[in-house]
């Protein structure tokens, strides 16, 4: 039985007329006729009455109609879902995001402005480090997330750089350094680091101990967070000081007090990462909300491929 034998033998039974029916339908009525004679051989049993020049259906046929009706019906919904699917505008969205990242605005509001406008696309999120989110990719379990680079396992990933941010000091209150409205590095040449230091060696805790070495001083490393918002919480204990990205201030632990790091590099560089010639509607979509969320201000980078 095929789909074009239902579509036939409903259109006959609104119709209650072959030829009619076969009009509607764009054929020529006997090979109309002919198609019913198949369906009813195949199913076993007549469906309709002839009555004069017209047909109705019998018990057996108004049975049989609600059920093709049925199957048309979802037939019909299949092609459109697959077709809002192919557009991204319905499926699943895996996104990963590093920790810091979700004290950006500019990650929330894309986020948000994702759901809003595609609400039939399921989005799923996966916290973690940014190496182990790039590693993700590309086993292909997560669809993008939102990083912070360099990264040591690059191959294959296309990054969209969102957002280059200064960098803050967080003190203790009661801090000597607390007092000054702006900071330099080399002011920190005294103080114990609380760090969070990727796997790797990579990241922004290199840099600003490189930056340190570039200042005349080797920071004094007391401790390695195990992430960035406990570097915050390390500090608010009296452990040392921190150095973390300005949209982090945000933190409030009680105790604490963030001052900006008067110094033009490091940045805290925040992006998208995909993979590179990604295929995937929901994720072009979210592509363009980067670029519409970033203002115009996105570069893309491909990384070298292996």
């Amino acid at each position: 039985m095929e789909l074009r034998h239902l579509r036939y033998f409903v259109a006959t039974a609104q119709a209650e007329h072959f030829t009619r029916a076969a009009q509607q339908l764009g054929i020529a009525q006997p090979p109309l006729s002919q198609q019913i004679r198949e369906l009813e051989k195949e199913i076993g049993t007549p469906l309709f009455d002839r009555v004069g020049r017209g047909v109705v259906l019998n018990s057996v046929g108004k049975v049989f109609l609600k059920h093709a009706l049925d199957i048309l019906a979802r037939v019909d919904d299949a092609m459109h879902t697959a077709q809002r699917a192919a557009r991204g505008e319905a499926g699943v969205l895996r996104i990963g995001f590093t920790e810091p990242a979700s004290f950006n605005d500019l990650v929330t509001h894309t986020i948000s402005l994702y759901q809003h406008r595609h609400p039939e696309v399921e989005v799923s999120l996966e916290e973690s480090d940014s190496e182990s989110l790039i590693a993700s990719l590309g086993d292909k379990t997560i669809d993008a997330a939102f990083v912070r680079p360099p990264f040591s396992v690059a191959s294959g990933i296309h990054f969209v750089k969102l957002a280059e941010e200064s960098l803050v000091v967080v003190l203790p209150n009661n801090h000597p350094l607390a007092a000054q409205t702006r900071l330099q590095l080399r002011d920190l040449h005294a103080e114990r680091f609380i760090i969070y230091a990727r796997k790797s060696g990579y990241g922004l805790s290199a840099d600003i101990i490189s930056a340190c070495r570039q200042n005349g001083f080797n920071p004094d490393i007391g401790q390695r967070a195990p992430q960035l918002s406990s570097a915050v919480n390390l500090v608010a204990a009296g452990m040392g000081i921190a150095v973390i990205p300005a949209s982090m201030r945000c933190m409030q632990p009680a105790g604490v007090t963030y001052r900006p790091l008067d110094s033009s590099w490091p940045k805290a560089v925040l992006g998208l990462a995909t993979r590179r010639g990604e295929t995937s509607s929901v994720v072009s979509n979210l592509l363009q909300l980067v670029s519409e969320a970033s203002d115009g201000r996105t570069g893309a980078l491909d990384s070298p491929t292996h």
